[in-house]
């Protein structure tokens, strides 16, 4: 069942995901060359102790994974994508790592993720990050009330193909609210005019990664980790977003992202 949110509600969502998208840049932002990922796992942690929020992973038992999650962020490193479970890992020059996480505070939840470079970036590696974060974009702008869950998922097919890629359909986006997984699914590719229409109080992630060269994926031993499966690098981005009547209100914005945009409305327009 879709359960639409109250604008108070998803007021309190907001709350939540400012807090989502902070922690992540400040978590990001500590991924440098020699530190290790259960550094980065404890850090996530201390910051959601002394918020008073509660991880959405910790003890989290879905239908794959071996055994229930004991940790509070997924840290994917290189060809590894999704779910990626904290071990002992140093960080290395070059290394693409990701970082994806979701907690609830006072009953309402957010999920975001995002993809960096430690250290010296190779091209190859910004494209793709790139590429997700541009179908991110232009899903949100897609998630516009009165259309429908396919302008959503052919927008990022879209753009994955206009930058060369191939999503994987197996794992995608997902409705969010009380709970960090609810009804409906968002697939990664889809059909404009297709699917259920968006309307207002609608809650979703979406969360768009590739694969450098291939749309398949593999499990590790851990029963958690996904990897591309032909070994090649990996990027995702995600953001928690609100269907509202004036638009989609994206809630998990970073820091960062929300002075960008400020600054972006306040330059003056320039006819060309």
């Amino acid at each position: 069942m879709i359960e639409l949110k109250s604008p108070a509600e998803i007021a309190r969502m907001h709350v939540t995901g400012q807090f989502v998208g902070a922690l992540l840049e400040e978590v990001s932002a500590a991924a440098t060359i020699g530190v290790n990922l259960l550094d980065l796992e404890l850090h996530a942690r201390r910051l959601i102790q002394e918020r008073g929020a509660e991880s959405c992973y910790w003890d989290y038992s879905p239908s794959f994974g071996r055994g229930p999650f004991r940790n509070v962020i997924c840290l994917s490193v290189n060809d590894a994508v999704l779910h990626g479970l904290p071990k002992s890992y140093v960080l290395q020059d070059g290394d693409l790592l990701t970082l994806d996480i979701a907690v609830g505070i006072d009953g309402w939840v957010a999920d975001s993720a995002v993809s960096v470079v430690v250290g010296t970036p190779r091209d190859e590696d910004l494209h793709l990050i790139r590429a997700t974060e541009v179908a991110l974009e232009a899903a949100i702008e897609a998630a516009q009330p009165g259309n429908r869950m396919g302008d959503i998922e052919a927008s990022i097919g879209e753009v994955a193909e206009e930058f060369g890629y191939t999503p994987n359909l197996e794992f995608g986006g997902h409705g969010i609210g009380r709970t960090m997984h609810e009804a409906p699914h968002v697939s990664n590719n889809g059909r404009r005019g297709h699917g259920m229409k968006l309307r207002p109080g609608l809650t979703i992630a979406i969360e768009p990664w590739l694969a450098a060269t291939t749309d398949r994926i593999i499990f590790d031993d851990d029963g958690w980790t996904l990897r591309s499966a032909d070994g090649s690098r990996t990027a995702h981005s995600e953001h928690t977003v609100a269907i509202t009547e004036d638009g989609p209100l994206v809630l998990t914005r970073r820091p960062s992202e929300r002075k960008q945009n400020e600054v972006s409305a306040k330059q003056p327009h320039v006819l060309p």
